[in-house]
C-alpha cells in the first residue's frame, strides 16, 4: 500500500550551496499525489515535482525546475523518503535549496521514524523493466547496468583514485535497514576541491559539521588560512586522512553516502523500481540521465 507522513516536520537551516537561509515543512499528502515541492516564496504556482524529466542541474548536486521555479539538493530528502517508503509528501520551502542540515539523510529519517508513517488506502504502484539496460560514461568510466527482477536492489562501487578511501563497496535491498545503514552517512569532497568549488559559487553552505573533507596531501599552513577563513573556523587539523580529527560512522561511509544519493536519484523515476541496478563510478549527473533515459524510453511498465 501507499504511504505517508503522520504529521508534519520543519526543518530550518542553510543552503549547502547558496548559503542561503531557508525553512521547510513536510507535510503529508493525499494518495496518488506522490511527492511534491512547492516553492512558498515565489507563489501558490511555483510547483515542481521530483521527476528526472524535471532536472536541470546535476552540478554538486540535483536541481528539478518546472513551471518558472526550481529547487536544489534535493536528493537527500528524496533519499529519506524512498528509504522510509512514503510515497505522497508534499514539501514546502521558502528558498531555493534544501537544507543541508548535518550532509545526511538522518535529521529526517529521526523525525518521521518517531511517530511512523501512515498507511494509506491505494496500491503502491511499481515500475519494472521489460529488458537488460546498460549505461556507460567513456569519459569517467561510470557504468550501470540494471536487470529485471521481482524485487528493488542496488549495489555501488566507487573509486576515486585515493590513497585514503580505496575502492569501496556497498549492496542495498529491501533487506538493508535505511535509518541505521544509509541515513547516517554524510556528504563528502576532497580538500582540493574545496577553493575551487568556493570560486564557481558553490558550498556557500558548506562547513566541517556538515560535511566530510577527504585530505590526500600534506597541506601547507597557508591553505589551511585559507580554508579557515572560507569555512570560518578558528582552527583546522589534519588527522588520518581527514579534515578536523573526523570520526567516520563507518569504515566505507563515503559509498554509502553516495549510494544514499542513487537512492535519492533514482527516486526521480516517480516510483520504486523492481530491478538490480548495478553501479560504479556514477554521481547525480549519471543517475539521473539514466532515469530520464527510462523514463522516455519504452523499456518501462
Amino acid at each position: 500500500m501507499q504511504h505517508t507522513l503522520k504529521q508534519s516536520y520543519t526543518f530550518s537551516g542553510k543552503g549547502l550551496h547558496t548559503g542561503a537561509p531557508v525553512t521547510m515543512t513536510i507535510r503529508p499528502a493525499e494518495a496518488g499525489s506522490g511527492i511534491v515541492f512547492h516553492r512558498t516564496d515565489i507563489g501558490p504556482e511555483a510547483i515542481i515535482h521530483p521527476l528526472a524529466t524535471n532536472v536541470t542541474t546535476t552540478d554538486r548536486g540535483t536541481t528539478i525546475s518546472e513551471n518558472g521555479a526550481s529547487v536544489s539538493t534535493i536528493e537527500h530528502l528524496m533519499s529519506a523518503a524512498a528509504g522510509l517508503g512514503i510515497d505522497n509528501m508534499l514539501v514546502e520551502l521558502d528558498a531555493p535549496e534544501v537544507p543541508i542540515l548535518d550532509g545526511s539523510a538522518l535529521p529526517y529519517v529521526r523525525a518521521i521514524s518517531a511517530d511512523g508513517i501512515e498507511e494509506q488506502t491505494a496500491a503502491r504502484r511499481y515500475l519494472s523493466i521489460r529488458k537488460p539496460f546498460h549505461w556507460e560514461d567513456a569519459a569517467t568510466g561510470a557504468a550501470i547496468d540494471i536487470t529485471p527482477t521481482d524485487r528493488c536492489e542496488m549495489s555501488l562501487t566507487v573509486d576515486f583514485n585515493s590513497k585514503v578511501l580505496g575502492v569501496q563497496n556497498f549492496r542495498y535491498s529491501s533487506d538493508t535497514d535505511y535509518a541505521t545503514q544509509i541515513a547516517p552517512c554524510r556528504t563528502f569532497c576532497f580538500l582540493h576541491e574545496l577553493e575551487f568549488l568556493a570560486s564557481r559559487g558553490l558550498i556557500k553552505g558548506g562547513d566541517v559539521d556538515n560535511a566530510i573533507v577527504i585530505v590526500e596531501h600534506p597541506v601547507q599552513p597557508d591553505t589551511l588560512e585559507r580554508l579557515r577563513s572560507l569555512f570560518g573556523v578558528g582552527e583546522l587539523q589534519v588527522n588520518q586522512g581527514y579534515l578536523n580529527n573526523l570520526k567516520l560512522h563507518f569504515p566505507n561511509e563515503i559509498v554509502r553516502h553516495k549510494m544514499l544519493d542513487m537512492i535519492g536519484d533514482f527516486a526521480l523515476l516517480g516510483a520504486p523500481l523492481k530491478g538490480t541496478i548495478i553501479a560504479s563510478k556514477t554521481g547525480h549527473r549519471i543517475n539521473t540521465a539514466v532515469c530520464k533515459s527510462l523514463l522516455e524510453s519504452d523499456l518501462l511498465y
